[in-house]
């Protein structure tokens, strides 16, 4: 066997670093590249349930990026894409309704009947929302659904929910705050790119990291 030399480990960790270096910004651009992708997608196949996932809400009234979804998902129960709505998402300390109710009140205002919205109020983070749905859709024998989101979000989501045994497509909303400015969207891709990267190495929810909503 041939010895190693310091020149022949030299030149295998420089070939090691130029290859992670090569790599890194390929997934990174790549990653970025499925975030932008996905979030012009509008999948509008007929499913089971449309699963608008919270946001924040004020005593009840839902926020600017939770109303902007919920409208959205109004229309394709309305257009026959989804047979029900699903709201979902806990309550933050001090709050007397979580988010799914406050979308749920919403719906109903705005002309859902109260019998075709489910609201699963359980969750604080995309991946914990989705966990809780995931059992109501198992014991409804639900088969198919679609996300609803704001488009950054829509991979990492879909993402989740696969993980979760949910088979969803997703179907952002074209509205709202994070959708505004060219500048908002490009943070946003930037934002769910790092956390899509850091859940599917840690599956850490990572919301954190990702499209910051209001």
């Amino acid at each position: 066997m041939t010895p190693v030399t310091g020149w022949s480990a030299r030149r295998v960790v420089l070939r090691m670093t130029l290859g992670v270096a090569l790599i890194v910004p390929l997934v990174v651009g790549g990653t970025a590249f499925r975030v932008w992708q996905v979030a012009r997608i509008d999948d509008r196949t007929k499913v089971d349930v449309a699963i608008v996932l919270g946001t924040a809400q004020y005593d009840g009234r839902p926020s600017d990026a939770l109303e902007a979804r919920l409208r959205h998902a109004k229309t394709l129960y309305d257009n026959g894409v989804a047979r029900y709505v699903l709201t979902v998402g806990g309550r933050q300390t001090g709050d007397d309704y979580t988010e799914a109710q406050a979308g749920q009140m919403w719906l109903v205002a705005n002309g859902v009947p109260s019998t075709r919205i489910v609201a699963v109020g359980e969750g604080s983070d995309t991946l914990a929302s989705l966990r809780a749905v995931a059992v109501v859709y198992r014991e409804r024998g639900w088969e198919s659904a679609v996300v609803v989101s704001d488009p950054w979000h829509s991979l990492r989501s879909q993402t989740m929910a696969h993980d979760s045994g949910i088979m969803a497509g997703v179907s952002p909303t074209r509205s709202g705050p994070m959708v505004q400015t060219r500048q908002t969207q490009f943070q946003q891709i930037v934002r769910e790119t790092g956390a899509l990267l850091f859940y599917r190495l840690s599956k850490i929810p990572a919301d954190e990291f990702g499209a910051s909503i209001s």
